[in-house]
């Protein structure tokens, strides 16, 4: 029969409270246990009296080959009764699961993606105002002299009217000419008022 030392919970819910017995291995953990060798109490403040033991009949069941929990270890090592434990190291106790590494592995992935493809978008479109530009750069030279002779306002007001009359339909001069006069009486009608 393999004999353990262990805590056996008693007590109601939130209020804890362990009977220390020595009992087999296949029982369950607040089944049938042979002797009761001490308490412990969590809530009690001083170690002193939250642990209790019978050191003698501890010591009669550990000649007998029973091992004491990793927790009734401590407790007897700090009595003196037992060598302390030592206190294993649990890294994985505190390591994510596969499938949280898994989850943060497939979100790098994306932002990666989403991050190639914001950086690859943008490519494209600086392109489509390039093509366009030229055509504008070449315009402008040809509207300069005009522009000049020309009040401030209505060389602001020009490139409106190129944008809305399209290209092929009509020269840029031929726009320029229609719109100046339809802009000089509105300038005239602004100062008599």
């Amino acid at each position: 029969m393999a004999l353990s030392i262990r805590l056996s919970r008693q007590g109601r819910r939130n209020r804890p409270f362990y009977r220390i017995v020595v009992a087999d291995k296949r029982m369950p953990r607040d089944g049938r246990y042979i002797e009761r060798l001490g308490t412990y109490n969590p809530l009690l403040p001083d170690d002193q009296e939250r642990v209790k033991l019978v050191e003698d009949r501890i010591k009669y069941w550990l000649s007998q080959g029973a091992k004491p929990s990793e927790r009734v270890a401590i407790f007897l090592g700090k009595a003196g009764l037992a060598e302390v434990p030592a206190q294993p190291n649990r890294p994985n106790k505190a390591k994510p699961s596969e499938k949280t590494v898994q989850r943060i592995e497939d979100k790098k992935e994306r932002l990666a993606k989403a991050a190639e493809a914001a950086t690859a978008a943008p490519a494209p479109e600086p392109e489509a105002p390039a093509e366009e530009a030229p055509a504008e750069a070449e315009a402008p030279a040809e509207e300069a002299p005009a522009a000049e002779e020309k009040p401030a306002e209505e060389a602001k007001e020009e490139p409106k009217a190129e944008e809305t009359a399209p290209a092929e339909e009509k020269p840029a001069e031929e726009a320029k000419a229609e719109d100046a006069p339809a802009e000089e009486p509105k300038e005239e009608e602004k100062k008599e008022d």
